[in-house]
């Protein structure tokens, strides 16, 4: 370690400009560290936000969309305070989740035929009702080996509804839309036991941020921080942390040094990694020299990563009605039934009716004739590939 005398003389680089790093650099600099230079891969700041102006001075929220819970969330401290939250009609849920299901969602089954709203009242209330459960740990002492699927199915299957087929067919969008709430391909991947450790922060799970969206909050962080602190595409190669005790560092007063892809380095006293568990799953392992403790390296192999994708579709004119929250699309055979998704993952085959994963789409806020649709797992993954054309044929 360099012998500092304080904030004026330390070095400190961070990777990742989301809103840890983001949020990191502000805090050293408002407390008068003047050495901060914050690493990032991509050519924009803001990690998983990502609000864009395609076609409108109106939002859209291509990343993150709300601030879910309100106590001891900093983010809402920020907005709340600053006046960044949105208000009125804008501030209402535009995602369908079975727990907040209402009139202004419209369910329609393969055919086109509308579902009974009776049926999905009773369905998602029930779904609602049994994840809670797992939430409120419930299942812990003596599941621990079960899914979360697999506990769904179990209960699911003594009530009444199941004997239906729009209950069974509703029950699997409630599943599908759940793996949109816990990021994951499948709830047959999810630990019923474990998912108790997600801990809600109090208050309202959507919140909803106002004009200028996630972006508002990225520049109040910034707004402390000098402009020359940030520098973009920047990817890191490695960081070796460990100079000091080795000997072999030019600088020998700095025990770390970070190496960018072009060769650029620079050494610090102190290093901030705040990037994704998906950057660590995939360099993890190789970018930290000497390598991470075990334990660590381990955590990041055995904790869980998914994907969630938007699918936004702009029409010249609205087709529904003006009361509409959301079309939510209940498959006759969905990819979530435990027998099909088991069976579709051998092979390719499950990528012929990857728009099955889709949930549904749902109005956008302050986009009168735009929809969202929302996609999980390795069906987002395979719908990433695909052109933005062949995309837009499938879903309309």
């Amino acid at each position: 370690m360099s012998a500092c005398s304080g904030p004026e003389d330390a070095k400190v680089v961070i990777i990742g400009s989301g809103f840890a790093g983001l949020a990191a650099a502000s805090t050293l600099v408002k407390a008068g560290f003047k050495n901060v230079l914050v690493l990032e891969a991509k050519e924009r700041i803001g990690g998983r936000v990502n609000t864009t102006k395609p076609f409108t001075e109106n939002i859209i929220e291509v990343g993150a969309n709300w601030i879910h819970g309100q106590k001891g969330n900093p983010l809402y401290k920020i907005a709340k305070e600053n006046n960044l939250l949105s208000e009125g009609t804008c501030a209402s849920r535009n995602m369908c989740l079975p727990r907040s299901v209402s009139s202004r969602d419209y369910f329609f089954k393969e055919d086109g035929k509308p579902v009974p709203k009776k049926i999905v009242d009773q369905v998602s209330s029930l779904f609602s009702k049994l994840t809670d459960k797992a939430f409120d740990d419930e299942l812990a002492p003596k599941n621990k080996d079960l899914t979360l699927g697999a506990y769904l199915d179990d209960a699911f299957g003594e009530s009444p509804l199941a004997a239906t087929e729009d209950g069974q067919q509703v029950f699997e969008w409630c599943k599908r839309t759940e793996c949109t709430d816990e990021a994951c391909s499948s709830l047959y991947e999810v630990s019923a036991s474990q998912i108790s450790n997600y801990i809600a922060l109090e208050g309202g799970f959507f919140n909803t941020l106002g004009p200028g969206g996630y972006r508002a909050i990225l520049d109040f962080l910034l707004k402390d921080v000098p402009s020359e602190t940030i520098k973009c595409n920047a990817p890191v190669k490695s960081i070796r942390w460990d100079l000091a005790k080795e000997g072999n560092c030019e600088d020998k007063r700095y025990p770390v040094q970070v190496v960018c892809e072009n060769g650029q380095s620079f050494e610090a006293d102190h290093v901030i990694v705040t990037v994704s568990l998906g950057i660590l799953k995939e360099k993890g392992a190789t970018m930290f020299e000497p390598a991470l403790p075990a334990n660590k390296l381990s955590a990041i192999k055995n904790l869980g990563f998914g994907i969630v994708d938007k699918i936004f579709l702009f029409f010249e004119k609205r087709f529904w009605p003006e009361d509409c929250e959301g079309i939510q699309m209940v498959w006759k055979e969905g990819p979530e039934d435990k027998d099909v998704y088991t069976a579709l993952s051998e092979g390719d085959a499950w990528k012929a009716t990857w728009f099955k994963k889709i949930t549904g789409f749902d109005t956008v806020a302050r986009h009168p004739t735009a929809l969202c649709g929302w996609i999980t797992g390795r069906e987002a993954l395979y719908m990433e590939k695909l052109q933005d054309s062949e995309i837009g044929d499938t879903c309309l």
